[in-house]
C-alpha cells in the first residue's frame, strides 16, 4: 500500500498518519526527515544534499527524489509507506511516478483532505488561543500571519496536485473538516477498498 495524502497544513494529515501507520504496519516518510538521515548516514545522495544545503541552495527536485527512492528499498518500506510533504509540485509528482516505474512499483491511492481555508485558519488560531491559555509557547507556524503564508504557499505550488492526480484517476477525498473520528473511517474504507488485489 503506497499512499499519498494531500491537504494543506492544519488539515489533519499528521493525526491520520499516525492512525494509518498504526492499522497497516507501513511507516510514514517525511522529506525533512529522510533528508536528515541521508546527510547523517553520509550516502552518495545524502552527500549531495548536504553540500547543496551547507552552500545555502535549496535542495533540487532529483536529490529529494533521489533521497525517496533509498528509502523505499529500506526493509520497512517493502510493504508500503505513507508519503508525508512530497511531493510538493507537478515536476516531483512527475519525477516521482518515473522513479516508481522503474522500480516496478506504483501507487495505490492519493487522498486529498478537503478543507475550508477560512474555518482552518479559525481552527488554527483557537489552537493557538489554548495553547497560551496553558502558559505554553505558541508554535511559530500557528501565528495567524506564518499559517496564512503557509496556506497560499500551498494554494500555489501544491494545489494543482490534485489535478494532476485525478487526470490519472488515482484521486480520493475526505472531509478534512469532519470530526477526527469520522476523517479516520473515511480514510479506513478507502484504504480497505485498494488493500484488496494491490500489485507490485
Amino acid at each position: 500500500m503506497r499512499i499519498i495524502l494531500l491537504g494543506p497544513p492544519g488539515a489533519g494529515k499528521g493525526t491520520q498518519s499516525e492512525r494509518i501507520v498504526a492499522r497497516f504496519g507501513i511507516p510514514q516518510l517525511s522529506t525533512g526527515d529522510m533528508l536528515r538521515a541521508a546527510v547523517a548516514a553520509g550516502t552518495p545522495v545524502g552527500l549531495q544534499a548536504k553540500a547543496v544545503m551547507e552552500s545555502g541552495g535549496l535542495v533540487s527536485d532529483a536529490i529529494v527524489v533521489g533521497i525517496v527512492a533509498d528509502r523505499i528499498e529500506e526493509p520497512d518500506a517493502r510493504g508500503g509507506f505513507i508519503l508525508d510533504g512530497f511531493p510538493r509540485t507537478v515536476e516531483q509528482a512527475k519525477a516521482l511516478d518515473v522513479m516508481l516505474k522503474e522500480k516496478g512499483l506504483r501507487l495505490s491511492t492519493v487522498i486529498e483532505f478537503k478543507v475550508d481555508e477560512a474555518a482552518l485558519v479559525g481552527r488554527i488560531a483557537k489552537r493557538a488561543e489554548e495553547t497560551a491559555a496553558r502558559g505554553q509557547p505558541v508554535r511559530k507556524d500557528d501565528t495567524p500571519e506564518v499559517f496564512a503564508s503557509r496556506l497560499e504557499a500551498y494554494r500555489i505550488q501544491t494545489a494543482p496536485l490534485s489535478a494532476y492526480y485525478e487526470r490519472a484517476g488515482m484521486l480520493e477525498t475526505v472531509d478534512g473538516m469532519a470530526p477526527i473520528g469520522s476523517v479516520t473511517e473515511s480514510l479506513m474504507t478507502i484504504l480497505e477498498s485498494h488493500r484488496e488485489g494491490v500489485t507490485s
